[in-house]
């Protein structure tokens, strides 16, 4: 179930779907779940990012940065670093927006959190494709075979 998020929101729902895809893609980045692991204030360091990627989907939908900071129950000095970049978290969450404008929004878990399993499942997935093409080659075939069958008779 795939639900389109788009870059420049215009509902209060839009606004939501990018802010959360924001926050998931930025926390899912491999050098991001380092920073987390490695950080003393590890809740701290979450929160600026949920902070970034609701000021970047705030101003995407053209609100004004003193509302934002209302919204967001912080300091227009706070939104406007987190938006300008100079905060490590206003970095991280522009830099996944910028992925999600060059590649579309997509969401990858890292296989360090989910395991094997989904290398397996990959792996039974590419099986089961050359299964399928196979029989559908073979029933090619097949109805070729029918056809000059029922020419012949």
């Amino acid at each position: 179930m795939s639900e389109e998020i788009p870059l420049k929101p215009i509902s209060r729902k839009d606004i939501h779907r990018l802010e959360t895809a924001l926050i998931i893609a930025t926390l899912l980045r491999p050098d991001v779940i380092e920073k987390v692991k490695n950080a003393e204030e590890r809740l701290t360091w979450i929160d600026a990012l949920a902070i970034a990627a609701g000021a970047l989907a705030r101003e995407r939908a053209g609100i004004p940065v003193s509302q934002i900071a209302d919204e967001l129950g912080r300091t227009e000095a706070t939104i406007r670093k987190h938006l300008s970049e100079k905060s490590e978290a206003g970095k991280l969450v522009k830099e996944t927006f910028n992925r999600f404008a060059r590649e579309g929004v997509r969401i990858e878990l890292p296989t360090e959190l989910v395991g094997e399993d989904i290398e397996d499942l990959k792996r039974k997935l590419v099986e089961r494709d050359e299964e399928i093409k196979a029989l559908k080659e073979k029933l090619v075939k097949i109805k070729q075979t029918l056809e000059e069958l029922l020419k012949f008779i």
